[in-house]
């Protein structure tokens, strides 16, 4: 239901579990309130609206998701400003995944891939290049586009059960289903997953990666919770979703990428799962991903953290350090909007995607710079808003050693980098 409240049209309360429907009562990871975290904002003196960013875990299912959400069509907009191929690792990232797919499952130019949330075409550019038939799903008019010039069909709609059925109808049932940093983007899980399942070949396979909570909780991780990000997965939760929808999991892989991913595989029921599913799931058992005191005791680390980084900015201030950002992206707005950080801490943020370049990160307005202006100004400290791609960062931003520039990264513990 809406809110009813002037300016915050969109704005959904949420009080029950969107996986099994119990009341919503215990705190994983109050942040307050935050903008939309990829809503730049070209006027620094524009007006700008801030939503709670509180989530939940339900203490009957032990889902993580949030309480109030802002719907979809608000977030995923035509400007939507996102394009997966600003990030060199990622796209190779891609390009492995694909080779893999090909080498396990023999997919050739009579198979179908369907990737669910195909963004720019980064990854299905390369079944293309393999004469693979696919079809991208893309909510957001802009990255589309650029999926259709890199020779990717892609069609603009949100997916679910009745999309799934049209495009069955339409000839378009896969033998292959993608579904990359997605799952955690949807509010009606049960119609997402419903979707899958029908789309699917009676003999094909659903790929799914999205952020592993186990990691997100060691590594205090808390930045990766925004209002895109609706809920938040172990393997044992969405292990149940699949299963209340005739898919079962035969396989996992553990990623390095977003600080901890996981890869699942999953079919149509009836031949049981895999044995990396279920050591897996022992493996959350003992890190007592099954107590719900493991996830109550979040709170605590993400305001050490919050405390450290504010520690380690004032010190430099007060020593007349001047410090830059890396990485105008979701996480980093999190990050500074709960930790209060504005321009008085950081000059700017530096960022290869020129959609976001001249613009002001949300809610703390700090301005945002293509990489080179750091030759320019030459910040004694570059904070890494963007931790999951450290390794590519300090190489790309190497040369700021030339003037005795550091790298710092925040989470999970604040590190310096000479």
């Amino acid at each position: 239901m809406g809110l009813g409240v002037p300016g915050l049209e969109g704005l959904v309360s949420e009080p029950a579990c969107r996986l099994c429907g119990a009341p919503l009562r215990v705190s994983f990871a109050d942040l307050g309130v935050s903008p939309i975290a990829n809503d730049y904002v070209d006027d620094a003196a524009a007006p700008e609206r801030f939503y709670p960013l509180h989530a939940y875990v339900c203490d009957s299912c032990l889902m993580v998701q949030l309480g109030t959400i802002v719907d979809a069509e608000h977030i995923f907009r035509d400007d939507y400003a996102y394009f997966s191929s600003y990030s060199d690792t990622w796209v190779e990232h891609a390009r492995r995944y694909v080779e893999m797919m090909l080498e396990r499952f023999g997919y050739d130019a009579d198979s179908k891939v369907v990737e669910v949330a195909s963004n720019d075409g980064y990854l299905l550019q390369f079944f293309v290049q393999h004469d693979v038939p696919v079809l991208g799903v893309e909510p957001t008019a802009g990255t589309a586009a650029v999926a259709e010039e890199r020779g990717v069909p892609t069609r603009v709609e949100f997916f679910g059960s009745d999309f799934a059925a049209q495009l069955v109808e339409e000839g378009h049932a896969a033998d292959l289903v993608i579904g990359n940093n997605v799952l955690a983007h949807v509010p009606p899980v049960h119609d997402f997953v419903e979707g899958l399942r029908v789309i699917l070949k009676p003999g094909g396979v659903v790929t799914m990666e999205f952020p592993h909570l186990l990691r997100l909780i060691e590594k205090r991780e808390f930045d990766t919770i925004y209002h895109e990000h609706y809920s938040y997965w172990s393997l044992h939760v969405v292990e149940r979703l699949f299963a209340e929808h005739g898919l079962e999991l035969f396989d996992v892989e553990e990623l390095r990428s977003h600080g901890g991913s996981l890869r699942i595989f999953a079919r149509h029921a009836g031949n049981g799962a895999g044995a990396a599913v279920d050591e897996l799931k022992g493996r959350e058992r003992a890190a007592r991903l099954d107590r719900l005191e493991t996830y109550t005791a979040f709170g605590d680390a993400v305001r050490e953290v919050k405390r450290n980084l504010l520690e380690f900015l004032i010190g430099a201030k007060r020593e007349g350090k001047t410090i830059a950002a890396y990485g105008a992206a979701a996480k980093g707005t999190t990050l500074l909007n709960y930790c209060g950080v504005r321009s008085d801490f950081v000059d700017y943020v530096l960022d290869r995607n020129p959609h976001k370049q001249g613009t002001f990160l949300p809610g703390v307005r700090i301005p945002i710079r293509p990489p080179e202006h750091a030759v320019e100004t030459r910040p004694d400290y570059l904070l890494i808003l963007v931790w999951n791609l450290t390794d590519e960062i300090v190489e790309q931003m190497s040369h700021i050693r030339e003037w005795g520039g550091r790298f710092v990264v925040p989470i999970p513990e604040l590190r310096v980098i000479e």
